[in-house]
């Protein structure tokens, strides 16, 4: 695995890892997520800045999940 961590430092993390329970792992990767998506929306909104929060939102759904999702949720908060 490629990493700028020294090996000795990974071996800690990982052994602390393993001593997480279940409800640390769940958070922890909870909250990894909520960062990558968050950098991911900022990432967006800074390559678009004329976009409207809902369009944000759409267009992050979009590069995300796909154009077809994207395009049912845009009838859905349209009402079509």
């Amino acid at each position: 695995m490629l990493s700028d961590t020294h090996p000795d430092a990974q071996r800690v993390q990982i052994e602390l890892i393993r001593q997480f329970t279940f409800a640390q792992r769940w958070a922890k990767m909870a909250s990894l997520t909520a960062y990558a998506v968050n950098l991911s929306r900022r990432a967006i909104a800074e390559a678009n800045p004329g976009l409207s929060p809902r369009e944000l939102d759409l267009k992050f759904i979009e590069l995300s999940y796909g154009r077809e999702l994207a395009e049912r949720v845009r009838a859905c908060v349209e009402g079509r």
